[in-house]
């Protein structure tokens, strides 16, 4: 219901109170189907860019991010946002500077629209599968987010209103058949009516709740919704749509990461499942093998107590089966007389008797381990909540940390230095020197590095706003030549530029990299100051 016409009417109205006035300062996109809004106050703006300094807290900021996935979408609103320096896009660049004036939402629609000065406006249209986000300009359509859905090329803007005649007469004229009138009660309003005849009282009455409501976070159908009306189980109430929309954003996402981390770890133990039951199958049929074959032992036997008719050095012989009173043919070893011959049958069933036993306490061990592995997906399938899924997996040993995800502090990657508040990095060898450039510097931090001589990355971190001093560019060229083959010259050259002007080839060795544009500093190679 986060997507309802009456919610979302409530929800405008709030927008309304926190946007208008100020000015669009960024709009960018860093996943796929998602779109971040960020609007401040006229002379107080959001640093610009990839690269603003996120911890500085400024006035009159206001977030909004629009999700757009194609089975679900949704909107949530802060304050803050952490832009993401890698892999983001900036996105309908014609509102940038223009000021809001006013936020309206569509008649009996689930779409709703920011208008812009100069006759601007973005459409959010939370059509479920169809949801878009749509720019208009004098009422036609200028650009889309998803340029998949075409038709909404077609959109006019103040034809996006729906009128319904929503009269007593004219639900007597639909045979008293609500949905005619309402079609935008949505799935749990009609949930809650159910497919019964309804009286035009109780109609309004819900309507009356609906235009004047709460907002419910509920337990409904097994899934957490956001609600106008008290149906199922009530998580949380609510008196700010803002508040609410916020709290069921973070609720559904904590059911995805749920769900997410149920499909990773039942993956791998059905993965292991399915090995221990082949397994099973494998040990099963050589242990029916070993049983049904005739025993080197009892083979021994039978050549002890036939040496007497076993003339020659034979490949093969045919002797009684005082076992199964039949003759049986067995093959021998024509270097090893029969008694030999008899002894190596006795050492062969010493070890088929070590491979029964063997294969018997493998056989229990794995069908005590299918129990606990049955038993783990039991259980793990039926977690409703992520904190008891992690203490479960944590207890039973079920999750191993990913080399992947190990998030380790860059200070102990590489030396570190700091020199009027400016952070220098140094690379510790050639791998290093990748790492640091390859992973750790962004292409508005400064590179150096000494020229025409093997020796460290060096890296002066950007600050956002603040321009590196020539002191600080000096200590680093100092640095670059100390930690390379020119330490010990008078002077020494130092190549200077930023890292987006620096890349590796592919297949290049380590600490290889070509440098496309470049300064040249003479500087002495010394460590700074402390």
């Amino acid at each position: 219901m986060q997507n309802n016409y009456y919610f979302l009417r409530q929800l405008t109205k709030e927008i309304e109170t926190k946007i208008v006035g100020l000015k669009l300062m960024e709009c960018f996109s860093q996943e796929k189907d998602e779109l971040v809004f960020g609007f401040a106050a006229d002379g107080t703006p959001p640093a610009r860019g990839k690269n603003r300094n996120y911890t500085e807290r400024r006035p009159k900021e206001f977030y909004m991010k629009a999700v757009v996935f194609p089975d679900f979408s949704a909107l949530y609103f802060t304050e803050k946002f952490e832009r993401a320096r890698r892999n983001s896009v900036d996105l309908f660049e014609q509102l940038m500077d223009l000021e809001v004036t006013g936020v309206r939402q569509f008649l009996n629609e689930r779409c709703f629209a920011i208008n812009f000065e100069q006759n601007f406006s973005i459409v959010f249209k939370m059509y479920g599968t169809r949801s878009n986000i749509i720019l208009f300009q004098n009422d036609e359509v200028i650009d889309l987010f998803h340029s998949r859905i075409v038709a909404d090329k077609n959109l006019i803007f103040n034809q996006l209103d729906r009128e319904i005649d929503q009269s007593y007469e004219n639900f007597i004229q639909q045979e008293q058949d609500y949905r005619k009138l309402f079609p935008t009660f949505g799935k749990l309003v009609n949930g809650e009516l159910g497919s019964e005849t309804k009286s035009w009282e109780e109609i309004q009455t819900v309507v009356k709740q609906l235009e004047n409501p709460r907002y419910y976070l509920v337990h409904w159908q097994h899934e957490v919704h956001l609600s106008l009306l008290p149906v199922g189980e009530v998580i949380k109430e609510f008196t700010s749509a803002i508040e609410a929309i916020n709290a069921f954003h973070v609720s559904h996402n904590k059911v995805n990461t749920l769900d997410d981390e149920k499909i990773e770890v039942l993956r791998k133990l059905n993965k292991e499942k399915k090995q221990t039951e082949i397994y099973l199958q494998d040990a099963f049929r050589r242990l029916e093998m070993v049983d049904s074959a005739v025993k080197n032992e009892e083979l021994g036997h039978i050549l002890m107590a036939n040496l007497h008719q076993i003339t020659g050095r034979l490949e093969r012989v045919e002797l009684f089966d005082f076992y199964r009173n039949e003759n049986i043919f067995i093959k021998l070893k024509p270097e090893l007389s029969p008694q030999k011959n008899a002894e190596n049958f006795y050492r062969k069933s010493k070890n088929e008797k070590i491979e029964i036993e063997k294969l018997m306490e493998n056989i229990e061990n794995r069908e005590k381990l299918l129990v606990v592995i049955n038993t783990h997906i039991a259980t793990i399938e039926e977690a409703e909540n992520l904190k008891s899924l992690r203490n479960y997996l944590k207890i039973n040993q079920l999750v191993q940390v990913s080399k992947a995800k190990v998030v380790v502090n860059y200070k102990e990657l590489f030396k570190r230095f700091e020199v009027d508040g400016f952070e220098i990095l140094v690379g510790k060898n050639s791998k290093n020197n990748d790492v640091l450039t390859q992973q750790y510097a962004y292409k508005e931090d400064l590179w150096l590095h000494a020229r025409d001589a093997t020796g460290s990355h060096v890296v002066v971190k950007y600050k956002a706003g603040k321009k590196i001093p020539n002191s600080v560019i000096e200590a680093a060229a100092s640095l670059a030549a100390y930690f390379s083959k020119r330490r010990n010259e008078t002077f020494a050259p130092v190549i200077v530029t930023q890292k987006k002007f620096v890349r590796k080839p592919k297949g290049s060795a380590d600490g290889q990299v070509v440098v496309e544009k470049e300064e040249v500093v003479m500087v002495e190679p010394k460590m700074p100051r402390e």
